[in-house]
C-alpha cells in the first residue's frame, strides 16, 4: 500500500449525507475520474463507498468511517465496530483519529491500538494526527504511517493551516518520526501538493479541492466578493 502511493497523489472521495454528491455510485465514479487523472490511491468514507470503489477501480484505498458519538469529539473510525466493518470491506489501510482527545467510552488510544492490532494483525493503519507529539506516539503504538489530517481541526490547533509558514508543521513532523508522513489537510492547489512532496512527505492527500464542487465554488465566490 505505502509503496504504491509513494510520491503520489491520494484523492479523498467523500461526500456526507447532506451533500449533493452523496452516494456510493457517485463516489465510485469520482474515484474513477481520479484514477484516470493519475491518482495513486483513494481515501474513502464508509463501507458502501469503499466496496463500490474497490470493485470499480484498481487502486489502493485508505478507508475510514466518520461516526459521531455523544461522549467524544473523535469521529474518524472511533470504535472497534467501525474498524471491523472496514476490515471486512477490504480496506487496504484504515485511517483513524490518533489525537489525544477522549475516545468513546473513555478508551485510550493505546488500549484501542492493542485491541485492533491483536484482532487484525495483517491490517495497515494510518494515524490522523493534529500535533507532533501525537505523531510520535502513533509511531510508538504501531501505526504504519502518520497523516497531518487533523492539524487545524482540534481545539489545540484550531485556525491553523498545514501550508502556514511553508508547511512548517509538516517539516516538524518529518523531523520527529521515522514513519512515512502523509501530507493531508487544506492542500488546495497542485503547487501545494508538489511542495509538500518536495519537503519530504511520502504522499499527499487532496480532497475538497478536487471532489467537493460546493467547496470549490464557495472559494471562487468568496474571492469574487472581495
Amino acid at each position: 500500500m505505502l509503496r504504491k502511493i509513494k510520491n503520489g497523489l491520494v484523492v479523498s472521495c467523500q461526500a456526507l449525507e447532506d451533500e449533493p454528491l452523496f452516494g456510493a455510485e457517485i463516489m465510485r465514479r469520482m474515484a474513477d475520474a481520479a484514477a484516470r487523472g493519475g491518482a495513486s490511491g483513494i481515501r474513502a468514507n464508509g463501507t458502501a463507498d469503499l466496496t463500490a470503489i474497490k470493485e470499480y477501480i484498481d487502486l489502493p484505498v485508505i478507508g475510514l468511517i466518520k461516526r459521531e458519538y455523544p461522549d467524544s469529539p473523535v469521529y474518524i473510525t472511533p470504535t472497534f465496530s467501525e474498524v471491523e466493518a472496514l476490515v471486512q470491506s477490504g480496506a487496504d489501510m484504515i485511517a483513524l483519529d490518533a489525537t489525544k482527545r477522549v475516545r468513546p467510552d473513555s478508551v485510550s488510544l493505546s488500549s484501542f491500538m492493542k485491541k485492533i492490532i491483536s484482532a487484525f494483525p495483517e491490517q495497515k493503519w494510518m494515524a490522523d494526527c493534529a500535533t507532533v507529539e501525537e505523531c510520535v506516539e502513533a509511531e510508538q503504538l504501531g501505526f504504519h504511517c502518520v497523516g497531518t489530517t487533523l492539524y487545524g481541526y482540534t481545539d489545540e490547533t484550531s485556525g491553523k493551516k498545514l501550508y502556514d509558514n511553508d508547511f512548517q508543521f509538516l517539516k516538524e513532523v518529518l523531523k520527529a518520526v521515522r514513519l512515512p508522513v502523509i501530507a493531508e489537510g487544506n492542500i488546495l492547489t497542485p503547487e501545494m501538493a508538489a511542495r509538500a512532496l518536495q519537503i519530504g512527505a511520502h504522499s499527499v492527500v487532496a480532497g475538497g479541492a478536487i471532489t467537493r464542487p460546493q467547496q470549490i465554488t464557495a472559494r471562487f465566490v468568496e474571492e469574487i466578493r472581495k
